[in-house]
């Protein structure tokens, strides 16, 4: 693979962007709140009216996030236009420059993963009308900062970036893992993706190829990853960042499947994906015949779609709204999804994790409500907890648990009751879990403050509300044991 900048020629790119301040914060306080909203509509006017100094961070909002042809002067003053021309990266004609890629700012505040994105041009700016490339790389996209942010963060030896796009996986798993490799069946988008991890200066081992096939003879602690999951049907040219060539979800079912032989032992692969609802068969019971043996598999349904809506989302996503065989692609897909037995997509996380357990556990919830991001402490706790939670008895009651920090209390009752009906505990980060826990089970969480063993406080509360000690036991195992599985106590 050809680098598209010379290692000189880049540093003299990187140095250009430092010394005009293209940096996220600098440019979304140039274009103001009217222009970031603007830009979250595909319009530019707002963004572009904002732009009043005429200096170079103007040119180069205006050449790379406004896609509008700049004045080669303004821009010559700032950029190695020579060094990008030659490289194809803007174009220029006469006078005038216009992007040929896109290069902007990012930024991730909470693990300073901050830096810049190589990608394709946004397409449809300014109701535009543009048909993408077959190779088309996407940037940040609402799914790619989704899945960093669910991006478990602890530190690790080894990370995989499967199916890399632009990098910007990348760049949040150069922050806390010591090796990083990334892989992508699309060249251009390792071309691209190369681009940004040397301006951003993070050493990643690229490779080319599909699905587990690049990295079949390594393994790895964590591996992220948001594949191409669109289930389309097999006629036209598809787009690679998001169709792939598998029946139906056979390549997240696929990768799911493969994922034990590449991943060290506590290892964990998390997805951003798509899964077929059949009428024949529960979701989660399909989705569990995918998880390897000895591994911990849990899935997270954010949102689910009627074929309908699924089908004209990603019709509108490719432009194909704007094409006269727009009608006839959709019928296309619906006799495709018709032929598998699909009636709905089921969209959001995967974690597998290989525990190496003798009884896994399988986990499928339907999750629609609001989370606290990033998510990814919670994700990351999960098997600890669950170990936890698994422990036998006598164990958990010498430990000294207390509350996790962020959490609320809450009780409802009737106007002029003796006592509540509902005494809610309530998360604040994460997950944001709710246990209705009752009288019982809130006094004993309540008392965990890491003082006293787990034990001694259900003998208080036993003796406080008059009950067997025995039978308070047997009441709230179950139920305390749900509680450190879902991240209420640290030991």
């Amino acid at each position: 693979m050809t680098a598209l900048l010379t290692a000189a020629a880049t540093d003299r790119l990187r140095e250009a962007l430092v010394a005009s301040d293209y940096t996220l914060d600098t440019v979304l306080d140039r274009i103001g709140e009217a222009g970031q909203q603007g830009l979250g509509r595909n319009v530019t006017v707002p963004a572009d009216l904002a732009l009043t100094s005429g200096d170079g961070l103007d040119a180069m909002i205006r050449l790379w996030l406004l896609q509008r042809p700049v004045p080669r002067g303004e821009l010559a003053q700032v950029l190695p236009l020579d060094d990008l021309a030659g490289a194809g990266i803007v174009h220029v004609d006469g006078e005038l420059v216009s992007p040929g890629i896109d290069i902007r700012p990012y930024g991730s505040p909470d693990d300073q993963a901050s830096g810049w994105l190589v990608s394709d041009l946004t397409p449809g700016l300014d109701h535009q009308p543009v048909i993408a490339r077959p190779d088309y790389v996407l940037g940040a996209s609402p799914a790619s900062t989704t899945l960093a942010q669910l991006g478990i963060r602890a530190p690790v030896g080894s990370a995989l970036d499967l199916g890399t796009g632009c990098g910007i996986q990348s760049l949040h798993l150069a922050r806390h893992a010591n090796h990083v490799t990334a892989t992508d069946l699309n060249p251009r988008a390792l071309q691209l993706a190369q681009l940004t991890f040397d301006l951003n200066q993070i050493d990643v081992d690229l490779r080319h190829g599909s699905l587990w096939e690049p990295v079949a003879e390594d393994t790895f602690d964590l591996v992220v990853t948001n594949p191409p999951y669109v289930m389309s049907p097999p006629t036209g040219e598809r787009l690679v960042y998001r169709e792939g060539s598998h029946l139906g979800d056979g390549l997240v079912a696929d990768l799911i499947r493969g994922a034990a032989a590449r991943l060290n032992p506590g290892g964990t692969l998390q997805v951003l994906g798509n899964w077929a609802i059949t009428a024949d068969q529960p979701w989660g019971e399909r989705l569990n015949e995918w998880a390897p043996a000895g591994c911990d598999f849990w899935v997270l349904e954010r949102e689910r779609l009627d074929v309908h809506s699924y089908i004209e989302m990603w019709l509108t996503d490719a432009g194909a709204h704007l094409s006269p065989g727009w009608r006839q692609a959709y019928r296309d897909w619906l006799d495709y999804f018709d032929h598998l037995g699909i009636v709905g997509v089921g969209m959001g996380w995967l974690q597998l994790t290989r525990s190496d357990r003798d009884q896994p556990e399988r986990r499928f919830e339907e999750w629609p409500w609001a989370v606290q991001q990033p998510v990814g402490a919670a994700l990351g706790r999960a098997s600890a907890d669950l170990d936890a939670s698994r422990r036998p008895w006598d164990e958990l009651a010498a430990t000294h648990f207390r509350l996790v920090d962020h959490l609320v209390e809450e009780t409802t009752a009737a106007p002029g009751a003796a006592g509540p009906d509902h005494i809610v505990i309530r998360q604040q980060t994460g997950l944001r879990r709710a246990i209705d826990a009752g009288t019982a089970l809130a006094a004993v969480l309540g008392a965990c403050d890491g003082d006293l063993p787990l034990d001694a406080i259900m003998g208080a509360v036993a003796t406080l509300l008059e009950v067997d000690a025995d039978d308070l036991r047997a009441e709230l195992d179950p139920r305390l044991r749900e509680a450190i599985r879902d991240g209420f106590l640290d030991r």
